[in-house]
């Protein structure tokens, strides 16, 4: 009789149960020897049979139909052949209509016999029974790591897996890039494309050590296990490794994304015009559209007249790019001024350790408020008086919460620096439009003016600008600077201001040192204090009465901003 031989290992990786098939044909072979059984064919399969649908066994298996004379089938073990009902009825099915005349294992023993089939049945039935209970230890394993706040498989991108914790750290290098990475994308710097470019530049690579193409970026930028949290199969979980991003750029980032999958009408020209859609008429309210003249050699912006008869003139591109270079040099910040700003800040971020106990204590009774709240809705939700729906809608809020709770007492641990981190973010803008009149870059120009400014309107070939937030204050600090600076010199040699707000007095408290000027409101040596006892001052009475909302936290970070640009002007001087 002719035999037909099967090997299998479960996983389909070349590098993973290598042995396994060696030792299989090694094993097969000396026993086809020993027992003097002749293989016509072998078969070897890299596949689990946990589930139908193997493509070498149903060859095999339409082979031995095929067969003109029965065959026997030679393997290691009945689950080797079988995991399944489905695979192991075709076995079956064979050796009732006569197909099989013969399986041999060196590890079971087989006769097609009454006694036989019933033997191998419950040998298939076993193979079945292991892969199925393997399958729900595996699940109960994943589940309750997931309870822990544990990740339950390969680290993400800016992840590694911890052997001695079972669960991922930060990699030391990737996810100070991936931070970045975030940082950048939310500010506007870069699209799907540039930004794997950024991040194939930092080291932030597939597996195989190609760049990330852009749909890995897109899931890596969605992926809230940047912030903390684990979704497993539409359910979210608080992790217990350390985040990331902050929830605040996170957030930023998925705006930035909303916004730019929105569809928008594709140019039909092949030309690339840097400034489109950037600008509006400011006769009309159309859109800023434009075009190319003498084959290309000159661009033109002008207003698309859909709305209307309108009378506004063309801009030569290389003009209209001057206009915007300037209006960004009037928010500037100088790397010497960056410097001490800098500097500044990290001397009120050193003092602003002694922060609020009490309003710690605040969010601590809130944390365990939410805590009961969600170990409430898993009770309600096991004894079967909500739906499943409801319950994981509930549960994502609520661990949300919880996760915005801690980092918000984790940024009053540091010292209450919660209303610097917008100071800090203005400040990098800010030096980030230095390098933009100095190095000038067409796309980083449009993002800054797009993110900074709420109206950029075009009129009689001149560019109108209206800033945004604290933008407009900085704008405006500057004009009076340039202003001052160009000479407001009396007749006698001293220095006058224009400004109302200003005044030649001395401060009558000695202590100070004085310049010649001084805040009608505030003394120069003043401004530093005002600034840190704003901070100093919010006691925590003062916190119980307001709630902490990042609405207030922006707020306040407004009035730090005007405090910080007028101790900028008068306390280190104007340039």
């Amino acid at each position: 009789m002719q035999y037909f031989l099967y090997a299998r290992k479960s996983t389909e990786d070349e590098e993973r149960q290598v042995m396994s098939i060696e030792a299989q044909l090694a094993e097969l072979a000396e026993f086809a020897k020993r027992e003097k059984l002749e293989v016509i064919e072998e078969f070897v399969e890299s596949k689990s049979a946990k589930k139908p649908g193997r493509k070498i066994f149903n060859e095999m298996i339409e082979r031995i139909y095929a067969a003109e004379e029965p065959v026997g089938l030679l393997a290691w073990h009945p689950d080797r052949l079988a995991r399944n009902s489905v695979d192991g009825g075709q076995i079956i099915y064979l050796i009732d209509q006569a197909k099989l005349a013969s399986l041999r294992f060196p590890t079971f023993w087989f006769e097609p016999t009454p006694q036989g089939l019933f033997m191998l049945q419950v040998a298939f039935g076993q193979s079945k029974y292991y892969s199925d209970n393997l399958s729900e230890n595996v699940k109960r394993g994943i589940r309750h790591k997931l309870r822990r706040g544990e990740w339950p498989s390969l680290a993400p991108i800016g992840y590694i897996n911890n052997p001695k914790t079972r669960n991922i750290d930060p990699d030391p290098v990737k996810a100070r890039a991936i931070k970045k990475a975030f940082e950048e994308f939310a500010r506007g710097e870069h699209g799907l494309e540039s930004l794997a470019d950024r991040l194939s530049l930092w080291g932030v690579v597939s597996g195989s050590g190609e760049r990330l193409s852009k749909a890995v970026v897109s899931r890596m930028l969605r992926n809230p296990i940047y912030i903390g949290l684990i979704q497993h199969n539409g359910e979210t979980y608080e992790g217990s490794f350390a985040p990331v991003v902050s929830r605040a750029t996170f957030e930023k980032v998925q705006s930035v994304l909303k916004e730019r999958a929105r569809p928008t009408r594709q140019d039909k020209q092949r030309h690339s015009f840097l400034y489109l859609g950037l600008l509006t008429c400011a006769e009309c309210g159309g859109m800023i559209t434009a075009q190319i003249a003498k084959g290309g050699k000159y661009r033109y912006y002008r207003c698309t007249k859909k709305l209307g008869s309108c009378s506004q003139p063309y801009l030569a591109e290389e003009k209209l790019e001057k206009q915007l270079e300037a209006f960004v040099s009037n928010v500037a910040v100088r790397d010497d001024w960056y410097n001490k700003m800098s500097t500044k800040m990290n001397e009120w971020e050193q003092e602003a350790q002694e922060s609020s106990r009490t309003l710690a204590q605040n969010l601590k009774t809130d944390m365990a408020a939410t805590e009961a709240k969600l170990n409430k809705l898993v009770d309600t939700f096991l004894d079967g008086d909500i739906e499943k729906p409801t319950y994981l809608k509930k549960k994502e809020e609520l661990i949300k919460r919880k996760l915005k709770l801690k980092e918000e007492k984790r940024d009053f641990g540091r010292g209450g620096n919660n209303w610097l981190e917008p100071l800090k973010a203005w400040l990098e803008d800010a030096h980030h439009a230095n390098s933009l009149t100095s190095h000038p870059d067409a796309t980083s120009l449009k993002n800054f003016l797009a993110r900074t400014a709420t109206e950029r309107r075009l009129r009689d070939k001149k560019v109108e600008i209206k800033w945004r937030g604290f933008w407009a204050q900085q704008a405006k600090m500057q004009q009076v600077s340039a202003r001052e600076a160009r000479g407001a010199v009396s007749a006698k040699g001293k220095e006058k201001s224009n400004r109302s707000d200003w005044s030649g007095r001395r401060e009558s408290n000695s202590i100070y040192t004085v310049p010649n000027r001084a805040c009608s409101q505030y003394t120069s040596p003043r401004i530093l204090g005002i600034v840190h006892t704003q901070v100093n001052h919010l006691t925590p009475t003062m916190h119980q009465s307001l709630p902490f909302s990042q609405s207030q936290t922006i707020h306040r970070s407004y009035g730090y901003v005007s405090c910080f640009a007028q101790f900028k002007k008068v306390h280190l001087g104007t340039y």
